[in-house]
């Protein structure tokens, strides 16, 4: 068995070593290249202080890169009696390069260095969440400008109220993930700094040089103070997840409406046949089951900064054991919240919508707003012209010519798709996700 990297003469009990390790070894199999990517940084980092010679920087870096390149394909395991990743990088390089393996530890702590790898992986992943909420906005706002004409009733009470369109509705889901994305940003930004040399929350007595592995790793700036450092695990878990929900509140809401506008009761939306799934007794049936699984799921991940909060609000500064457990919700959280962006996004794509909703006389009265408004330009006072229409209404005279003239910015007429499009554009250039990966790539080279 491999002996523990804190362990000295005495083993721990088995089944301590079994509750305590946990699923720690499953999660960090989501680390493992980030970690092996961090271990880069920091020996170019302890060659540069003396703590390497050169020619041990360049076996250990080649050796590092066979490593990433095995955990990027998915080869990398961590063996049976090896507590976690950290280990089993340096095992290996022990194994393959001898003694100099056992030297890339100098400067840091696991805490320093799960933080890290923390860091570098929720960056990536939140890439690609931003890219694949980029797709879902492109498609929500196609489908908008391609049905703006299309009109539908608008809802206040689950009541029939005024008029809306397509082109509304879809670019209402766009809008909001714009704000989604805002979250985002912001999330990427606490994650972007370095916490490496902040060792186990209180520095080290080597002169680690921290502004060098921050420029190498890509980060904007560090975490400068040790003590904060450390605080801030939990906390970027908990900052991230909160973005995640976010997104999850956007597309769950969506999956809602997009379930009851495909009901036969409505019957405003189709989706496509491939996306849907039949009943074993009823032969007709054809269920939403991808956009209901999709809600459940975003309502699930919308409870995900709550489960982080109560893992960590009570714990005091310093490091403690209990933000282990915080990897096994939030790791595997990103895999889900893509799924559901994709998902979503293929749906609405394929998406078709009724054209003659309002064909219906039952929608007549959700023109009664319009006709008020017309009496009011005509000179009558809004509110005499809105008994007027009531008492229409209650002698069932009420008609309309079921047009709508909307013009001001963002109604069914004016819909300012391409300002919403602009301003997502902005909020992507700030992420600036270009400088991470020039960094990564120059690290690997």
């Amino acid at each position: 068995m491999a002996q523990k990297l804190w362990e000295k003469s005495v083993q721990v009990n088995q089944e301590i070593e079994r509750f305590t390790v946990g699923r720690d070894r499953e999660m960090d199999l989501y680390l493992a290249k980030y970690d092996v990517l961090g271990s880069m940084a920091h020996i170019t980092m302890l060659e540069s202080i003396g703590l390497l010679t050169k020619e041990e920087l360049d076996s250990l870096l080649a050796e590092l890169k066979n490593i990433y390149a095995e955990a990027d394909r998915g080869d990398f395991v961590i063996e049976d009696g090896v507590e976690d990743v950290h280990s089993q990088v340096e095992l290996l390089l022990t194994r393959r390069l001898g003694d100099v393996g056992k030297k890339i530890h100098s400067g840091r702590s696991r805490n320093d260095q799960v933080l890290l790898d923390l860091k570098l992986f929720t960056r990536a992943q939140l890439k690609e969440l931003a890219e694949l909420v980029q797709d879902l906005f492109a498609a929500l706002l196609a489908q908008s400008d391609k049905y703006k004409e299309v009109l539908m009733p608008g809802y206040t009470h689950l009541q029939i109220a005024m008029p809306s369109s397509f082109g509304l509705w879809f670019g209402a889901y766009a809008e909001s993930l714009l704000d989604d994305m805002l979250f985002l940003q912001a999330a990427y930004k606490m994650c972007n700094r370095n916490p490496l040399g902040s060792a186990a929350g209180y520095g080290s007595s080597f002169p680690l040089n921290r502004t060098m592995t921050t420029e190498l790793l890509g980060f904007d700036s560090m975490n400068y103070n040790v003590v904060y450092a450390q605080m801030g695990r939990g906390k970027l878990e908990r900052n991230v997840a909160f973005a995640m929900a976010t997104i999850a509140g956007t597309i769950s809401k969506l999956a809602y409406d997009a379930c009851l506008f495909n009901s036969q009761n409505f019957g405003f939306v189709k989706l496509p046949d491939e996306c849907t799934t039949g009943s074993s007794i009823m032969p007709h049936k054809k269920n939403p089951d991808v956009f209901e699984l999709t809600r459940a799921k975003c309502n699930k991940l919308q409870a995900l900064p709550q489960q982080i909060m109560m893992i960590a609000n009570n714990l005091p500064s310093g490091y403690f054991r209990d933000l282990q457990i915080i990897k096994e919700v939030f790791l595997p959280a990103f895999q889900e919240l893509k799924d559901c962006l994709q998902m979503t996004t293929y749906i609405i794509n394929e998406m078709k919508v009724n054209e003659n909703i309002l064909d219906d006389d039952k929608y007549l009265l959700i023109f009664s707003v319009e006709e008020v408004n017309r009496l009011a330009r005509e000179g009558m006072p809004f509110r005499d012209a809105y008994k007027k229409v009531g008492l229409d209404i209650e002698a069932g005279q009420f008609t309309h010519n079921k047009q709508v003239q909307h013009t001001h910015e963002g109604s069914i007429g004016n819909l300012c798709n391409a300002e919403i499009s602009l301003l997502m554009q902005q909020v992507v250039d700030n992420f600036n996700f270009d400088q991470v990966a020039d960094a990564e790539k120059k690290l690997l080279q």
